[in-house]
């Protein structure tokens, strides 16, 4: 490996390949997926200031003071009472050692997602495991839907791949993307699920089904067909405002051909969430598009399968979405920032306040340093050793240590020092864990690493299932997928993820965006009011939005007063769009 090479840290499906020269970070362009070129969010990471020193009850302190304190608190609360909260802040998987301690502590920690984890219980259903469709495999499909997917800025580096190819967008914004397509359909949040099954509906009924792979590859098919034909066509088309040309329109693009399916975590921020998934990946098994080169859907694949990490979980855990910091004596908060970042803002910020002692450990100020007891500031990327993973392509990224800096102390130091403190066995060295985990299930390609993996099409020879077959959905759990809302002239919310910032860190939006048939002007000042919550926001028109959309970017200051504490009917997900709000003009 080239001695200046590393990786983006950010939870992104690109996982770029970095070049660390001159003091710059540039892109790698002898990388197949990066190809030269690095997203706005890691231009801005060198440009956004850090937390330099650390912080008790507002005040500076030396760093030795700050893990003295936390040992301290550590050895007089009950584990028990401790919550270990993680997010994805740096995404390089030594951030897990930390978790190894509080796992042999006995703390308690979360479970779940705030972003996916309704979405892959779905696809886990159906499939038995979420594989990774490679950017190599979908540049072979014949037909791209993309399905509440931003790719031009979630994941920019897939661009290339697609280009050419034939394009159907289903997203309720007119993205840069579905400005291109050969088909948009506009549908409103939520109806997901309803198109899907009406799209499976024509399929059956225009014989589009491949038999073979039904009769070959899967199982209880029979019960799926009679799942859809609950739901009648009329009153789908109705619903949905869909017309016969689009349809047909549909059936033409996908009709014989290879086609992937890219699917984003939009559709999946409901109660019923892991059942769009399972929808659409049984959408794709009608077809006969799985195990097949250029088939597939694309979702936020398992990126460290079959790779052995070893690093302790904790036992006792409660639903992320769930976590009431109130409820213990020491909250430990690791590149989080629950305060801005989960749902229903104001009840989070109310329970932070409550908790015993909150200990914030991270880059960046934000609205949890603010409310944090004690901050200790953590070594940036390019000042440890760590290896990172991608959902979206298969290959291993090593991180070397390619600076030295004083500030703030790595993921690995604060393990190795509380693993010793607390009279746990040593920590084997940084190196030994990392060349462990590389060695477990990558292999060499030049001066890179890829899975193992990933070395065919996925489901070429077999699900992951029990009996190696694929399972459609058969039933839903009660859910009138909306119906009841037809009568509510409030917006549907929609939590897209902004080009310039990444949740809330780097430039964040600060806007509402709406409609111009809202009648507002750009710069009026509105309060968003939901059931759950109200934030007041400044307004910008946006065109490229359904009548009855607003969209307030994820990481937009008071975007989460407005969303509702549920938690999806499986795979313990946040439900962020499953919410209407009002809106009240207001003086600046």
């Amino acid at each position: 490996m080239k001695s200046n090479l590393t990786a983006c840290p950010l939870d992104c499906y690109d996982a770029c390949s970095v070049v660390w020269e001159d003091g710059k970070l540039k892109g790698d362009p002898n990388h197949k997926i990066t190809r030269g070129h690095l997203c706005p969010n890691l231009n801005a990471f060198l440009k956004t200031p850090r937390i330099e020193e650390a912080k008790l009850h507002g005040e500076k302190i030396p760093m030795d003071r700050a893990l003295e304190i936390l040992v301290q608190k550590l050895q007089e609360v009950d584990p028990a009472k401790a919550l270990y909260f993680k997010g994805h802040g740096n995404f390089g998987v030594m951030g897990e050692i930390v978790g190894d301690f509080f796992a042999r502590y006995g703390a308690m920690a979360t479970s779940g997602s705030l972003c996916d984890s309704a979405g892959e219980y779905g696809i886990v259903c159906g499939r038995g495991r979420s594989r990774i469709m490679t950017p190599q495999e979908i540049a072979k499909c014949d037909t791209v839907v993309v399905w509440g997917r931003n790719i031009d800025t979630t994941n920019s580096h897939l661009m290339p791949f697609i280009e050419g190819k034939d394009l159907i967008v289903i997203d309720p914004i007119q993205t840069v993307t579905a400005k291109h397509a050969d088909l948009h359909l506009q549908i409103k949040p939520k109806d997901d699920m309803k198109l899907a099954i009406l799209l499976a509906r024509f399929i059956v009924m225009q014989e589009m089904v491949d038999e073979a792979f039904i009769e070959d590859r899967t199982d209880n098919f029979d019960y799926f067909i009679d799942f859809i034909n609950s739901y009648r066509v009329k009153y789908l088309m109705r619903d949905l405002g869909i017309s016969a040309t689009e349809i047909n329109r549909f059936l033409d693009l996908v009709a014989d051909r290879k086609v992937a399916f890219l699917v984003g975590v939009g559709v999946q921020k409901y109660r019923h969430g892991h059942s769009v998934l399972h929808m659409i990946d049984s959408l794709s098994a009608m077809l006969g598009n799985f195990g097949k080169e250029g088939c597939g859907v694309s979702y936020l694949g398992e990126s460290r399968l079959d790779f052995s990490l070893p690093f302790q979980k904790s036992k006792s855990t409660v639903p992320i979405v769930n976590a009431d910091f109130s409820r213990f004596d020491l909250s430990f908060i690791q590149g989080a920032n629950p305060a801005q970042s989960m749902p229903h803002s104001s009840s989070v910020r109310e329970h932070l306040k409550a908790c015993g002692f909150v200990v914030y450990f991270g880059l960046y100020e934000n609205e949890t340093s603010e409310l944090a007891d004690l901050i200790i500031p953590a070594k940036r990327f390019l000042a440890k050793s760590d290896l990172r993973f991608s959902y979206g392509h298969d290959y291993l990224l090593k991180m070397p240590r390619l600076i030295a800096e004083d500030i703030g102390i790595s993921e690995y130091e604060l393990a190795s020092l509380l693993f010793d403190r607390f009279g746990m066995p040593a920590l084997q060295s940084e190196a030994e864990i990392l060349d462990a985990i590389v060695a477990s299930n990558s292999y060499a390609e030049g001066d890179y690493l890829r899975s193992r993996s990933y070395q065919e099409e996925s489901y070429k020879e077999r699900f992951d299932t029990d009996d190696e077959t694929f399972y459609f959905i058969d039933e839903m759990e009660e859910e009138s997928l909306g119906d009841e809302e037809e009568a509510d002239d409030r917006f549907y919310l929609i939590t897209a993820k902004a080009k310039h910032s990444l949740n809330s860190q780097f430039k964040r939006s600060r806007y509402l965006y709406l409609p111009r048939s809202a009648g507002f002007n750009d710069g009026d000042w509105v309060v968003a009011r939901s059931d759950f919550g109200a934030y007041r926001f400044q307004v910008k028109n946006d065109y490229r939005l359904r009548e009855d959309c607003l969209l307030i970017y994820s990481g937009t200051p008071g975007v989460n007063f407005l969303t509702p504490p549920f938690l999806s009917q499986e795979g313990e997900g946040a439900c962020y769009q499953e919410v209407r709000v009002a809106l009240e003009r207001v003086d600046s």
